[in-house]
Order: structure tokens, then sequence, then C-alpha cells
């Protein structure tokens, strides 16, 4: 850790910028989507390798979570990634419980949140301690965690961190399901079940342009027709604060879907435009 710091540290005073890829490991392509841009955007790349036991619920798959170091590492090493930090849980909470945590606040009980008790708290606080540990000038996430993406931005202003924070989008297979480290959890049945959430998202891009009653039926319409997919929350947010919009919200609006398909839980989210109706 003490290692990091000190080396980004003699990096920047080199005139070099860093950027921090934090992951949870069990990498795929999403992932290596990240690291490039990471290297187009910065001189040096750190990425982070730690599976979070404070954004798991007590009910929440942190056994199960797939840990693929070794492999991992290998990956990143052909990616030209400079620097792998993959702490034990020890070395991130060397006190064991945890007595200083980051608050993600009203949307962060929200969505994902309203399923997964105190989720974002901990990444809030496991990403905030990974800026402080790293110190880049750019930190990296994916789209496909909008809620996420909104709330390490809003940490990121409302605390005033010196970093800039570069969102980018969903990377898919070909078939369009977005691209997670717990699809390998899906047989082969399931997966193609699973297709039903970005079919839905695309169903309510198609109807943008009459409303939101037309994206929420048309989203709706899609997922009743998948049998093992079982609909957590289809919510249609402000990308400004994520909250809900209003029935005679024109504008750019965020699409969120989460379900589970036999025993994974998945999640995705489309950007739309919407117009009123009659508009």
């Amino acid at each position: 850790m003490s290692e990091l710091r000190s080396g980004t540290a003699d990096a920047r005073a080199e005139g070099m910028r860093i950027a921090l890829v934090p992951t949870l490991g069990a990498l795929h392509d999403g992932h290596f989507a990240l690291v490039r841009r990471a290297r187009e955007v910065a001189d040096l790349v750190v990425v982070s390798i730690f599976v979070n036991p404070l954004q798991f619920g007590p009910t929440e798959d942190l056994d199960r979570y797939p840990r693929t170091l070794e492999a991992d590492v290998a990956q990143l090493e052909q990616l030209g990634v400079d620097w792998v930090f993959a702490p034990s849980v020890a070395e991130m909470y060397p006190s064991g419980t945890i007595q200083t945590r980051v608050t993600a606040g009203e949307v962060g009980s929200l969505y994902e949140g309203r399923t997964r008790t105190g989720h974002f708290d901990g990444v809030l606080t496991v990403v905030s301690k990974l800026l402080n540990i790293a110190q880049p000038d750019v930190a990296v996430f994916g789209q496909k965690d909008a809620q996420q993406v909104f709330l390490v931005k809003r940490m990121v202003a409302d605390l005033n961190l010196p970093v800039t924070v570069e969102v980018v989008q969903t990377v898919r297979e070909q078939d369009g399901l977005a691209l997670s480290s717990r699809n390998r959890f899906l047989d082969a049945k399931e997966k193609r079940a699973a297709l039903g959430l970005s079919i839905a998202l695309e169903a309510a891009e198609s109807s943008a342009d009459r409303g939101i009653d037309a994206v929420l039926a048309a989203a709706q319409s899609v997922l009743m027709g998948e049998s093992m997919v079982q609909l957590d929350y289809l919510k249609v947010v402000n990308p400004e604060t994520f909250l809900p919009v209003d029935d005679g919200y024109q504008g750019k609006a965020v699409v969120l879907v989460a379900a589970r398909v036999g025993t994974t839980r998945l999640i995705d989210n489309e950007t739309i435009f919407l117009r009123g109706v009659g508009s």
C-alpha cells in the first residue's frame, strides 16, 4: 500500500498522469475496455483488484464471487498495466470492523440500494480509500454500473477530491448481453433468458418519442415474456439527479433494470431521450 502511494508520488513528480481502474477482479472485456481508456488518458495505469466485503450484504454472494487473480494479472500484464494493486481484506481494513464510512445519501438507498442495503456506502468507502492510496488524476468506471458512477461522481464533487471520473460505455456480447463477471454463473438457457434485459432496453429506447408510459410499457412487455426473468426494478431516472422522472419530463434519461435469472442477479441500463406525448 505504501509502496503504491510512493510509486505514484514519484511518477507525479516526474510529470506523469496517473489513472486508476478499480475492479473486483474476475476480469472480462468490459474491464479491459476501462484499462484501454485509462492508457489513453494517462501515462501510468493502476488497476486495483479487491473483493470488498463492505459492499456485500449478509445474504449476498461474497463467498461465491469469482476470484481469478492469477489469470487477471496475466491479462493485465498483456495490456501493459503498470501496477496491479491486489490487497487483502486485512490490508484494507487492518482494524477489522471499519468505524468511518462514506454514506451515499438518498440516491444510495434507491434501486440497487433498496435491494442491497448499505451496498453503496461500502462502494464509496472503498473507492475513497483507493483514491487516497493511489492518488490518481483520473479514475475510470463503466457505465453498466450507472448508479455507482453517479454516486462516485457526486462523492468526488461533494468532497472536493482532486480526481476526474472517466466513464466508458457498457461493453456487450455480440447478442447484446452486457458483460458481467456474474454472467459465468448462467447456464445456456439462463443466458438466453438474460438477453431479455438488453432487449427490453432496446424496446424502451424505441418508444422514447412517445413518453415515459410507453417506455415502461414496452420494456415490461419484453420482460413479462421471459418466464425465467424475475424483475427487481425497472425505472427511468434523470441523469442529473438520479431520481425518477415525472410524467411530463422531456430530455435525456436513463432506463435502469435489474432482475434475477436463476440464482444470478443482473443489472443493465440505457440512455434515452424522452419526448412528451404530442410534442
